[in-house]
């Protein structure tokens, strides 16, 4: 049997449609049409607020949550990532918990996607058994050049274990992956999504420009030898950009101190960017906000991530949605929207059946009401 759904408004994925629509889907939730609302027949099911295709989020660490409040806020990039080091070993049931926990909450918001971080085997039973659907990035970091071949082995033994569709091995930062290492993954990930954690923080500009900067202490008080880089003159975007050159689609997360140089750099570079967005999470660490008016101006694809409870309250893409709107209000809702749905989907290679109403795909179907979300199908 047929479901009809019908609210103030509908968000396609694309535009906002204006009262006066029905969407109308199979019993299992695949889109047969949107009709207008005289020519849609009865049983329909009425909705304040705005029904709207489920959310991607395209970056978090569902491996973190058991961190939820434990790490204070606005201590600088690198003082967390130590935090994290050293909170991060709690017992396997503690972990599994939280991970529980927090799935069932993105779940009940209207996530049905999610672009996950992995360092370890921790989610794999967790989303064997989800209802979201995700990509597995399998996180690399060695910045010894000598390591590189046994840093990749370690992830990809990790890759296996997963077993899934939707897995790459990814690199973490620029600070924590050698070049060799970079030349490694770039040619064992041909044509596939992997993502990147990007200047995130000054410091690591600063780093590739001039081997300066907070990350040198970082480096000594967990004993990695940094005698072999040599700065590059560049930030960091343009430093790491030109190592992919096997048509990756790239998320590059954070981007909170881009500049319009490197937006240009990027597009001339590779076609296939997305920058990814977690404005609770960079005021939750840095206190600074990215220049989303600077990727705007420059057309670029833009998607939205929540990260991890480490660093965020929720993982709730409205919360992330609200922010944005409340510190860029020339920003429309429809563009948000598009964000969050559309292109997060495009980025994580998953457009053929999430991201938009369009006949055939099983995008999920989410109210959204004020500054609040909840799935609806």
């Amino acid at each position: 049997m047929n479901q009809k759904f019908s609210a103030a408004n509908i968000f396609t994925g694309y535009k906002l449609l204006g009262p006066g629509h029905v969407l109308i889907t199979h019993a299992d939730g695949t889109i047969l049409e949107i009709a207008k609302i005289e020519n849609a027949g009865d049983d329909i099911q009425y909705f304040e607020g705005i029904l709207c295709p489920g959310f991607v989020n395209a970056h978090c660490h569902i491996e973190l949550s058991h961190l939820k409040g434990k790490i204070p806020e606005k201590t600088g990039l690198v003082e967390f990532v130590q935090q994290v080091m050293k909170l991060r070993h709690v017992t396997e049931e503690e972990k599994a918990a939280a991970m529980q926990k927090a799935d069932a909450k993105m779940y009940e918001s209207g996530i049905v996607a999610v672009g996950d971080i992995c360092n370890t085997a921790d989610s794999i039973t967790l989303k064997n058994k989800s209802k979201i659907r995700w990509h597995n990035f399998i996180e690399v970091s060695g910045f010894v050049d000598s390591t590189a071949k046994k840093r990749l082995a370690e992830m990809q033994e990790l890759l296996r274990q997963f077993a899934v569709k939707n897995s790459s091995v990814c690199p973490h930062a620029p600070y924590s992956v050698s070049k060799n290492l970079f030349a490694l993954i770039n040619i064992h990930t041909k044509g596939q999504v992997i993502s990147i954690h990007n200047q995130e923080t000054k410091a690591e500009n600063e780093f590739y420009q001039f081997k300066s900067g907070n990350f040198i202490n970082l480096y000594k008080s967990l004993g990695i030898d940094i005698g072999g880089f040599e700065p590059t003159g560049k930030t960091s975007l343009q430093s790491w950009l030109p190592f992919f050159t096997q048509g990756q689609n790239i998320i590059a997360v954070h981007n909170n101190f881009i500049n319009n140089e490197d937006v240009l750099f990027a597009k001339y570079q590779n076609n296939k960017l997305h920058f990814c967005l977690c404005a609770n999470a960079n005021r939750y660490i840095e206190n600074v906000l990215p220049p989303v008016n600077l990727l705007i101006k420059n057309n670029c694809s833009i998607v939205i991530g929540t990260d991890s409870l480490a660093s965020n309250y929720a993982l709730s893409m409205m919360d992330e949605i609200n922010i944005l709107q409340k510190h860029f209000p020339q920003i429309n809702l429809e563009t948000l929207l598009q964000w969050a749905t559309i292109n997060g989907a495009k980025a994580l290679g998953m457009d053929d059946e999430l991201g938009s109403f369009e006949k055939g795909k099983k995008p999920g179907v989410v109210i959204v009401e004020g500054k609040q979300s909840k799935r609806v199908l």
